[in-house]
Order: structure tokens, then C-alpha cells, then sequence
């Protein structure tokens, strides 16, 4: 358990529904659309990155992979990954994004 403890926050099971009750807390008062589109925005970054660390796999040889369904399954599977990481209080970029949403509405109004 004490190698757990050093994890960084964000690697613990445990601390997953935690993290998704604090980030609903925080989205209790804001606008739902804007918020939508950060949080996507965030996912679909996180997804990029994602991608770009699988990159180098496809060349490998393994017995237990290869074929064009894997490049197209690793793709959903990346996805998931990156929505998942979001949903469970992301890597803050869509806190950023939203304040910065909010303050373009301001300055057009």
C-alpha cells in the first residue's frame, strides 16, 4: 500500500470517483455548453498525444498483433483512453479553455 501512496494522484484507482465528484462539484455552476466543449477540446488533445505514443508500436513485430485491424481498434481504444481521462478530471486544459471561452463571449458582447 505504501507503493501506492507515493503514486502521483492521478495514478490511483482509488481515487478515481473522488476526482469525478470534485470535478461535478465544479461544474455545478457553469454554462453547460461552453463546459461541453472544453472538456471535448481536452479529450481530443489528450487523444493526440495518445496517438502519437502508440506511433511507434505499428512497426514492432509481436505474435499477438499486427493487421489493419489493430491500427483501427488502437485508434478507438486511444479515444476511450482520452475521454475517460477527461471524465475523470483530465489534465486541466478544459478549465483553461473555459475561462477562455467565457472571456472571448464577454469581449464580443
Amino acid at each position: 500500500m505504501e507503493a501506492l501512496a507515493a503514486l502521483p494522484t492521478y495514478m490511483h484507482m482509488s481515487s478515481a470517483p473522488a476526482a469525478a465528484k470534485a470535478a461535478a462539484t465544479a461544474e455545478a455552476g457553469r454554462d453547460p455548453r461552453a463546459w461541453e466543449a472544453a472538456k471535448e477540446f481536452e479529450s481530443q488533445f489528450v487523444s493526440t498525444l495518445f496517438q502519437s505514443m502508440f506511433q511507434g508500436l505499428e512497426d514492432q513485430e509481436n505474435p499477438f498483433g499486427g493487421g489493419p485491424g489493430e491500427t483501427m481498434f488502437r485508434s478507438l481504444l486511444v479515444d476511450q483512453y482520452s475521454k475517460q481521462i477527461t471524465a475523470s478530471g483530465g489534465i486541466g486544459l478544459a478549465d483553461d479553455v473555459y475561462r477562455e471561452m467565457l472571456k472571448m463571449q464577454e469581449v464580443s458582447q
